[in-house]
């Protein structure tokens, strides 16, 4: 699946099953919820933290995916083609960056 192909799918998803879009701030606020959301499994999986009851059978994946899918509806109502965002931002990092972490003592 392509991003273009992703983008197309969420938003038939929305117009068959949801309605319509939550407005872009909602949706703003829900990408936060969800990013915390996917940091409380990162922090207890990968962390200090331990897991509480409620955290178990959290599935990390599923939660990561779960951010893609409001950013990809915060795409698709702001006109963001996602494709030719990355491609595009690829090119700035590599530009930018393309020695900079090589030269980073704290990577070697």
């Amino acid at each position: 699946m392509t991003l273009e192909d992703a983008q197309l799918q969420v938003d038939s998803w929305i117009k068959t099953y949801g309605v319509r879009y939550f407005s872009e701030l909602t949706n703003m606020a829900i990408l936060t919820e969800e990013v915390g959301e996917l940091a409380r499994i990162m922090a207890r999986t990968y962390g200090d933290q331990s897991f509480k009851k409620s955290d178990l059978g959290k599935d990390l994946g599923d939660e990561m995916a779960d951010v893609l899918w409001v950013l990809i509806c915060l795409a698709n109502q702001t006109g963001i083609n996602l494709t030719e965002a990355f491609e595009k931002n690829m090119a700035k990092k590599t530009q930018r960056d393309s020695t900079r972490h090589k030269e980073n003592d704290k990577l070697s």
